[in-house]
């Protein structure tokens, strides 16, 4: 039996250091992305340590999934929130993200400094085919549970079309929740006042960089990002080349490479953006801002969602925007795709990850790791 039902769960106290150092190595060896991420947090919590039970574990995963934000990484302060409150919240939150910030912040330091140099750009080369093979699949697996009917997925196919045509990202999220909503808001009055606001936040206008508008821009991303971490590229694409011109396509796809490399939360890609633009004050101000709502956001909504779970206006609200949001990696993933496969090597390594991934369930660490010494043998 995989479950641990109630009557077997521990009842021995946690301590804030034994969350602290539990977290600390799921946040250093936790490579292969938020799927990957959760699995390991079941088998630690719940088979082996029984500190929740298995359905207390999906409670808790389904709640991480109805707000915006890194889900894997809100799972972790979900669980630490309910084993030792607000102290227990700020500790498994900070240590699962902690490793992976420095990390990141080291090679992003690194990349500064030796970026140009033949062999660190051979290894990127080699890596980024398999950064859109890692896209494309979650997107597979993400869309057969987010296109739960024929509307959703003409909802989807639509915000694809509209997003090709440079539609803010925000207001495209904003129309797809509404759009799913219709039906349901034929049959009820109630109207989705509650999540409006962060959707229909204003847009970044160009302006120079700053410490301030870096903040902002990544407390803006953390506070309506729903979907996955791979949707964040979606939002780092549209504020930092397109509107405020801080990096180039390329620097992007690094970013994205350097955060499928390191284990931990996706989100840290903020870590390494924030030391391009701003080196280590950038990678602090970003790494803080992009994961400061996920903090606020779990302590504030544990009341709201039972009443949430129980709209069916609500339900349809964010399947919308989970669909908007699938819309929004499409796109990025043939952005990011053009400038990753550009010959015969980069679309080998493209085609057989995509097989290793989908047909072997290969890690996506391991694949990282094997690109890195293709490059490296280049």
């Amino acid at each position: 039996m995989n479950d641990a039902p109630a009557a077997d769960i521990s009842s021995e106290p946690v301590s804030l250091a034994e969350i602290a150092l539990l977290f600390l190595k799921l946040g250093t060896i936790a490579f292969g992305g938020p799927a990957a991420h959760i699995a390991m947090m079941e088998e630690e919590f719940v088979r082996r340590r029984r500190w929740i039970s298995h359905q207390e574990f999906l409670d808790r995963l389904g709640a991480s999934n109805l707000i915006p934000g890194p889900s894997s990484t809100e799972l972790a302060i979900h669980i630490g929130y309910s084993k030792r409150g607000w102290r227990g919240l700020l500790v498994a939150g900070c240590c699962f993200i902690v490793p992976a910030a420095i990390l990141v912040g080291l090679i992003a330091a690194a990349y500064v400094r030796y970026g140009s140099l033949p062999r660190v750009e051979h290894i990127l080369y080699a890596i980024k085919p398999v950064v859109i093979a890692v896209i494309l699949q979650a997107l597979w697996n993400l869309g057969r549970t987010a296109v739960k009917s024929a509307w959703l997925a003409v909802i989807g196919v639509g915000a694809v079309v509209v997003y090709f045509f440079n539609a803010h990202e925000l207001v495209l999220l904003a129309v797809t929740g509404l759009a799913a909503a219709i039906p349901a808001l034929a049959r009820s009055r109630r109207a989705m006042l509650l999540l409006l606001p962060p959707i229909a936040a204003a847009a970044v206008q160009p302006a120079p960089f700053g410490l301030t508008r870096l903040f902002l821009t990544f407390l803006k991303i953390g506070s309506v990002l729903f979907g996955s971490g791979y949707v964040l590229l979606a939002f780092l694409r549209s504020d930092f080349v397109d509107r405020l011109g801080w990096l180039t396509e390329k620097q992007l796809l690094d970013a994205v490479a350097v955060g499928q490399v390191t284990p931990g939360p996706v989100f840290t890609t903020a870590t390494f953006i924030g030391y391009l633009v701003g080196r280590g004050r950038g990678a602090a101000v970003a790494t803080v801002a992009v994961f400061l709502p996920a903090f606020i956001l779990v302590a504030a909504s544990g009341p709201l969602l039972p009443k949430i779970r129980r709209s069916p206006v609500a339900a349809a609200f964010l399947d919308g925007v989970v669909v908007g949001s699938l819309a929004l990696i499409v796109v990025v993933a043939w952005q990011l795709g053009r400038a990753a496969i550009v010959d015969v090597t980069t679309a080998s390594i493209a085609v057989v990850s995509t097989i290793l991934l989908f047909r072997f369930r290969v890690n996506s660490a391991w694949l990282v790791l094997g690109a890195a010494a293709i490059g490296l043998a280049l």
